[in-house]
């Protein structure tokens, strides 16, 4: 009986042991945060003041990426203001980050749409870019390659499905974190970004 509880006691022991481990692991990442697994090609379109901006622009910085439209019905009314809330706590913290939207809906989302889209969702346009000038099937390979998320109608074309993850570039152009750009609480991506950007 002593030599079962003796077993148990240090069973336990070892466990709790190998929890602490875990905790402070240095590699392990917030809850809700996972590492990303392909990188950026290169790419040149226009932004919302008519500008040609691209992935040169990019070079040598961090950058948040996400995938948006402006009539979009669902999910971007949710993710814009949580990439806002994110820009505001990059320029608060003073964190070296660029913001990148790209429309899914580029017929539509023509230079003047995405400008009045920027302003109406206070984005600090010194750096936060939303692109468009290129085709439906152009965003839609830059997507897939880059971020590993289909872009397409919706069956009843009532939406363009789209990704709703935020993708955190690093200077070299690889894809390092994927963010739920839908969480209520953005405490554990503020967090990883203070970890991460230099």
């Amino acid at each position: 009986m002593k030599k079962t509880i003796g077993l148990i006691i240090s069973l336990l022991f070892l466990l709790s042991g190998c929890g602490w481990v875990y905790e402070l692991n240095p590699n392990s990442l917030p809850e809700g945060v996972s590492e990303g697994a392909s990188s950026v090609p290169a790419f040149e379109f226009t932004d919302q003041f008519g500008n040609s901006f691209g992935s040169d622009d990019l070079k040598g910085e961090y950058w948040l990426a996400n995938m948006v439209f402006t009539n979009c019905p669902s999910v971007c009314p949710i993710m814009t203001p949580n990439m806002r809330s994110l820009q505001d706590f990059a320029l608060e913290e003073e964190l070296p980050l660029t913001f990148v939207s790209f429309t899914v809906d580029p017929e539509t989302d023509d230079v003047e749409r995405l400008y009045s889209y920027s302003n109406n969702v206070a984005a600090d346009t010194e750096n936060w870019r939303f692109l468009t000038g290129y085709t439906q099937a152009e965003i839609a390979d830059l997507s897939e390659e880059a971020f590993l998320s289909p872009v397409e109608e919706a069956q009843d074309g009532s939406d363009i499905i789209h990704s709703t993850r935020f993708f955190l570039v690093d200077p070299e152009g690889d894809v390092i974190r994927l963010y739920d750009g839908l969480a209520i609480d953005q405490s554990p991506i503020k967090e990883d970004l203070q970890n991460v950007l230099p």
